[in-house]
């Protein structure tokens, strides 16, 4: 493969797709780089399952603060206004309907928006459900951010979830080092394809049909 986006790029093209003022939780792993690629004239209000609203970027080397960290034991900064809060109230906040994005990562999505992101389902697979339940069930706007394959090729966007289910019927984009990809009505939709790489790359490297920008 000649092209596509790097991880880096992958955030910040997620980022684009946040409104401005946004509530936005960001899951464990690749959509936590989203935090430091808002674009300059908007600002997002992050959210972290731990019990934290106002999470700013990664600190620099050396500045880590030992206190402040996201879901992901990952340190974080604070920007001006942030509140702390008992994780019941961090829940109550994701189930109440208040969070208005979250990104996630993922291990499978389907045409129907169905998604796959806490067990492959093998017997001595360690469970790491964390809040995606909640999440996929309580947000209204559910994003993810994933390469569009496995390291051996695999992959990730299927005809249907062979692994447990987080959520049914509740991703509305993908965004992959190949291509943006919409979950509609008939199916994955491309809607953006990354410098460098074909459709015809990105359709062999879908396991579901897959229709073209122009949407024939």
């Amino acid at each position: 493969m000649s092209g596509g986006w790097t991880i880096e790029q992958i955030a910040a093209r997620v980022a684009e797709d946040i409104a401005h003022g946004s509530c936005v939780n960001l899951g464990i792993g690749l959509p936590e780089l989203v935090a430091a690629h808002a674009p300059d004239d908007r600002e997002y209000v992050y959210h972290t399952e731990n019990g934290m609203l106002g999470m700013g970027p990664p600190p620099l080397p050396g500045e880590e603060d030992r206190d402040l960290i996201n879901a992901g034991k990952k340190y974080i900064t604070e920007k001006p206004g942030a509140s702390y809060f008992h994780q019941a109230d961090s829940f109550c906040m994701v189930r109440g309907g208040h969070i208005d994005v979250c990104v996630l990562g993922t291990l499978q999505v389907a045409s129907n928006g169905d998604i796959a992101n806490w067990s492959t389902g093998e017997a001595d697979a360690i469970p790491a459900v964390g809040g995606a339940m909640d999440l996929v069930a309580g947000v209204s706007t559910v994003l993810v951010m994933t390469r569009h394959t496995t390291r051996s090729g695999t992959p990730k966007l299927v005809g249907t979830c062979s692994y447990p289910l987080t959520g049914a019927g509740v991703v509305k984009r993908i965004y992959t080092d190949l291509a943006v990809v919409d979950v509609t009505h008939a199916g994955f939709q491309v809607v953006e394809l990354a410098p460098g790489i074909h459709f015809d790359e990105v359709k062999r490297k879908t396991a579901a049909p897959l229709r073209p920008i122009d949407g024939r």
